[in-house]
């Protein structure tokens, strides 16, 4: 036996070594599904099966990279070198790299971003003169995008009365219009979008069955991670890659398929054994990640979901903490709570700021733990805010190279003809982009003959565009012998951006001239990586591929201790060692707008299983009985999902009902004196009726009447009652919930008007008047 399949318990050993046939692997969170992909793929080549022969597609292009080392370290870099292994859309990117000539396009086709799509979409939008509140941008991007995802082209969606009519009921008739034009704009650019790389390769493999034939034979073994977040336009490419030899084997979790906005499919992987004969079905449900407490309380709530593939998740691991509930009142007491946590942790058990992770549904929640990590001068980083290569001046270097390797790049050429200025401004650029359109050339196709082409464009003008033009052309030149780095840095400094990005003195212009130089750096780092890459040619091309390819979690750089904050959709495939799952509240998580279906609650579920299973050690589930929204205070309750979980893994720290009772009405007018206890319960959703009657009795909980009340003068301040004048002196070490420790340095005024100046460990000195402040003596 290899000495690296010894490293395998017994239900990872199997597939490993099951070489041929349709295969499906149901792997529960944490139980080693990235081994089982690498060693199988070791092993299938230590069985004779050439490199070449096997693709493999992953979720992401950093699991990719780090799934290619370990495989690099057991069978030689090499041979490793050779697998076709990345996401869906750098794999076909690089198919249409070589075969998109049969669908009219160049093999330098320019990639757009969202961005990019986005600019376009809206110049179109703006051109046919439609109105912009009923055809908003983004809304009309994300329709189009469905549209692809789902493969109905231009010529299908004219061919489909429905869609029409939908179309039409939301007021936007010219959806179609504009999606065609969207199209052949993209197509004259020589450009292809996100989806376009999924929606040609299906077009690439239908409409030409020799080049379906070629790639059948080379991909004779074929395995995909993540199966479960799979598309309908995926799923038909890996059906047909793998229909001739059917060496696939697929690996997923039913239970952790969330991106079904994105129009992944979890029918894909439910109905994977009706697609294919004699199916082998492996599970992986060994948990290696998480203590008992969390892999119990994940598995108690994900039962509750109807449509799911039967597996039980155990770990040998420790029993570990309780999963802990805290609720706070406000969503920013939320985050002091977080805080101080993350604080308290990693000074009790000295570990780094890299072992939390503050996952929250949407990121708008993110500022409340922003302002409280930075009181507590504790580092983080968002994860999916804006990335590095979204940042303008980012935006403006690639846009040169862009046009420099593919001269039809419409958007490209608007983002820079004037930038840094040259004297031709929008109207110019207005009546370039209305004679390119009506002539069906490229506005650089214009450029280049400017001369001869009848436009009201005076003298001055044409000769900026002229040496606009000999610049760019000057920049083909040599892109055609150096190599990306040695390019990009002679781009920067000739066309003027270093010395536009000079001119501003401000902290924000230095920002921006340290962004470039780093956008320099990854160049040459990415030029020195290509070195090993066996049929690579280190050039522009490969270095925007990689650019408009790579997401925000592939480019983490920079100090690595720091605390991660992210949406829960980004942490996936993610671990730490303490996780805090925020603002699990009804209408927030489950989303207000995922509520209208079983299946979409559903999908919330598996969203929550998500965040709860990236734990290692403990999670912490918060929660705010009130929280701002739209600029108002508004009241929130406990998430479902609290409820669901089984009580003998949670640890509630707060009461989940108990509430500040604030009547408006006095009592006395009812008659009748309230009895002396007061008993609240634990809110038992209507549907859940079922899963209570095997739980412990409701929490109770008890608010004691007093039958004999002291007068005020009577009753001695308790440590968190404000303190009065007499009860602090200098010296004095108190406590406060937001600034926490700090010691008393002077005393000032009489009364009620009583300050005291305070030094606090989080917050600096701080004048407090006593009568508000809520102190607790400590020393």
């Amino acid at each position: 036996m290899e000495k690296y399949l010894s490293q395998l318990n017994e239900a990872q050993y199997e597939p490993t070594v099951q070489v041929d046939g349709p295969m499906i692997i149901i792997a529960g969170a944490g139980s080693g599904k990235t081994r089982v992909l690498t060693y199988r793929i070791a092993y299938l080549m230590s069985k004779g099966i050439d490199s070449f022969n096997i693709l493999a597609l992953t979720f992401t292009n950093k699991a990719a990279k780090e799934m290619k080392g370990r495989i690099a370290e057991i069978v030689g870099a090499s041979e490793a070198k050779n697998l076709w292994m990345g996401t869906f859309h750098s794999v076909f990117a690089k198919i249409l790299r070589f075969e998109g000539h049969h669908l009219g396009y160049p093999s330098n086709f320019t990639i757009y971003d969202t961005q990019d799509s986005q600019k376009l979409m809206g110049s179109i939008i703006k051109e046919m003169g439609l109105d912009k509140d009923l055809y908003k941008t983004k809304q009309v991007y994300s329709r189009i995008s469905s549209y692809k995802n789902s493969l109905i082209t231009v010529k299908a969606y004219f061919n489909n009365p429905e869609l029409m009519e939908a179309d039409v009921m939301s007021r936007r008739p010219k959806m179609g219009e504009i999606y065609q034009a969207y199209v052949e704009r993209c197509f004259k650019a020589g450009a292809m979008d996100f989806d376009d790389l999924l929606l040609r390769t299906n077009e690439l493999l239908t409409r030409f069955p020799q080049v379906l034939a070629q790639y059948q034979d080379k991909f004779r073994y074929i395995l995909v991670d993540e199966y479960q977040d799979t598309n309908h336009s995926q799923y038909l490419i890996v059906r047909a890659l793998a229909d001739r030899f059917q060496n696939i084997c697929v690996v997923g979790d039913d239970a952790q398929s969330i991106y079904a906005f994105r129009g992944a499919n979890i029918s894909n992987i439910l109905n994977f054994q009706k697609d294919y004969d004699n199916v082998k079905m492996y599970r992986l449900e060994q948990n290696y990640r998480s203590t008992k407490n969390i892999v119990g309380a994940a598995n108690s709530v994900i039962e509750h979901n109807q449509t799911k593939l039967e597996k039980i998740v155990w770990t040998a691991n420790d029993e570990g903490p309780k999963v802990q509930v805290h609720r706070s009142l406000t969503d920013g007491d939320e985050g002091r709570f977080v805080a101080s946590a993350i604080w308290e942790t990693k000074m009790t058990d000295h570990v780094p700021n890299s072992d939390f992770a503050i996952l929250y549904r949407t990121n708008s929640q993110s500022r409340a733990m922003e302002e409280a990590l930075r009181k507590r001068s504790i580092p983080y980083r968002i994860y999916g805010g804006l990335s590095f290569y979204q940042r303008k001046e980012i935006k403006d270097v690639t846009a040169y190279l862009r046009l420099i390797l593919n001269s039809s790049d419409e958007e490209a050429l608007k983002r820079v003809i004037n930038y840094p200025g040259r004297g031709i401004g929008q109207t110019t650029i207005d009546r370039l982009m209305v004679a390119a359109n009506e002539s069906g050339k490229t506005i650089f196709g214009l450029l280049e003959n400017i001369d001869t082409v009848d436009i009201n464009i005076n003298s001055g003008t044409k000769n900026k565009l002229r040496d606009f033009v000999t610049l760019i052309k000057s920049y083909q030149v040599m892109n055609q012998t150096a190599n990306a780095f040695d390019l990009a840095e002679y781009v920067t400094k000739t066309s003027g951006l270093i010395k536009e990005f000079n001119k501003d003195g401000t902290p924000e212009g230095v920002t921006r001239l340290e962004n470039v130089e780093e956008l320099l750096n990854g160049i040459k780092d990415f030029v020195e990586g290509q070195l090993e890459i066996a049929d690579s040619k280190d050039d522009l091309a490969e270095f925007l591929e990689d650019v408009a390819l790579a997401t925000d979690l592939d480019g983490d750089k920079g100090d690595p201790d720091h605390v991660a904050l992210m949406t829960i959709h980004s942490s996936k495939g993610l671990e730490f060692s303490n996780v805090f799952v925020v603002g699990l509240e009804e209408d927030l998580f489950p989303s207000a707008m995922s509520m209208n279906t079983r299946s979409e609650l559903e999908e919330e579920r598996r969203l929550f299983y998500v965040a709860l299973t990236r734990a290692e050690k403990k999670a912490y589930l918060t929660y705010a009985l009130s929280r701002y929204r739209w600029g108002k205070l508004v009241d929130s309750e406990p998430s479902r999902f609290i409820e669901e979980i089984d009580d003998q893994f949670l640890d509630i720290i707060t009461p989940i009902e108990e509430r500040r009772i604030n009547p408006m009405l006095s009592a006395d007018i009812f008659g009748d004196t309230p009895p002396n206890k007061i008993r609240f319960k634990k809110a038992i959703q209507p549907k859940l009726q079922k899963k209570v009657a095997k739980k412990k009795d409701p929490v109770n909980f008890e608010i004691s009447v007093p039958k004999k009340l002291k007068k005020a003068s009577e009753v001695v301040p308790s440590a968190e009652a404000n303190l009065i004048e007499g009860e602090l002196a200098v010296g004095n070490i108190v406590k406060h919930l937001k600034f926490g420790r700090g010691d008393v340095l002077s005393i000032e005024g009489k009364g009620a008007d009583v300050k005291a100046e305070i030094n606090f460990q989080f917050g600096g000195k701080k004048k407090l008047l006593l009568r508000f402040a809520k102190l607790q003596l400590i020393g």
